[in-house]
């Protein structure tokens, strides 16, 4: 199912698992137990680890992978999108294996990519992603349910953040541009980072000019992010894609980025938003953001960033490997 606060991985097997369904595809999930999906279900937790604490996260990710390549000789392929890990085991089947490299928590982990990058056809989230040690079969853009997103016509009054509560994402820089545009900004998201939020966020909110509403639920995403003049997404990573970039455009609202990883690829500067290098940068573009066509913004993600685009592009890929033969690697990389 959809994650109930923050989770992009989720979110992205969710939308991917229920695309194939409906195509058609015999689909096996491997997921938490209280996950909700059209597809065959299988688990070996009832809950996500993140939220109960009576399991051991390691003991219940062995178990996890190690279920499904027991099972791999069912399969035409295995999709791996958690990480790594599942990397070390694919050496012991011929199942072709497609991973979807969701960005590199550090360059420490590398090595197990640069060993199995003979084994597994690497899907790349983006191009600014993509690793120069590594190949790839193809950069798959993530996909949204724009349908779940209700386009708002006439913009807000209010700059909206919606993230990790982290430094990497910028959350004191937006601060500082809503004060110095004059515009009252809402907060949204988890707090991952509660030293960076008690020192240097909350001492912040001390009026109605910068509110803290904490994480979203999925059902008033769209109202938050629609009803924004502009989200504000100035972060301080290259990050590799960013779902609430592509979420606000779906409503029709516009994005103020700082130009780093693949911002470049989601935002057309002047078109859904604009590209700024500082804070001084984003002042200016806040103050003449409002003159954006929200129709087309909202058009433009649709076209871009639908699901089905995305499943599509995955299907491709599948026959690709599966066409390749035993160990489904294919000789024509992207």
């Amino acid at each position: 199912m959809p994650p109930r606060h923050y989770g992009p991985w989720e979110l992205f097997a969710s939308l991917l698992t229920e695309g194939l369904v409906a195509r058609g595809h015999d689909v096996t999930l491997f997921a938490s137990g209280d996950s909700l999906t059209s597809a065959r279900l299988c688990s070996v937790v009832p809950h996500g680890w993140s939220e109960d604490a009576t399991l051991d996260p390691k003991v219940a990710e062995c178990l996890h992978i190690a279920q499904v390549f027991e099972r791999a000789d069912q399969f035409d392929v295995i999709h791996n999108g958690f990480d790594f890990l599942p990397l070390t085991y694919s050496g012991l089947t011929r199942t072709p294996v497609v991973t979807t490299i969701h960005g590199f928590s550090s360059e420490k982990i590398l090595p197990v990519y640069v060993s199995y990058n003979g084994r597994s056809s690497y899907v790349a989230i983006s191009d600014a992603d993509r690793h120069p040690a590594l190949d790839y079969i193809a950069t798959i853009h993530h996909g949204i349910d724009t349908r779940a997103f209700t386009f708002a016509p006439s913009s807000g009054n209010y700059l909206a953040f919606f993230g990790r509560i982290h430094p990497d994402k910028g959350v004191v820089e937006a601060i500082d541009t809503a004060v110095a545009a004059g515009v009252p900004l809402k907060l949204a998201g988890i707090i991952q980072d509660h030293a960076y939020f008690e020192t240097q966020v909350a001492p912040r909110l001390v009026d109605d000019r910068v509110q803290f509403v904490g994480p979203v639920r999925a059902e008033d995403r769209s109202a938050f992010l629609g009803g924004a003049l502009a989200l504000l997404h100035l972060i301080n990573f290259d990050e590799p894609f960013g779902f609430s970039v592509v979420e606000a455009m779906a409503c029709g609202t516009p994005v103020v980025a700082f130009d780093r990883g693949s911002m470049r690829e989601l935002i057309e500067e002047g078109t859904t938003g604009r590209l700024v290098s500082d804070v001084a940068g984003a002042v200016d573009a806040v103050a003449h953001i409002g003159t954006l066509d929200r129709a087309r913004i909202r058009a433009r993600a649709v076209t871009r960033f639908g699901h089905d685009r995305m499943v599509d592009a995955y299907v491709a890929v599948y026959r690709q490997v599966v066409a390749a033969g035993p160990g489904g690697q294919s000789a024509e990389r992207a």
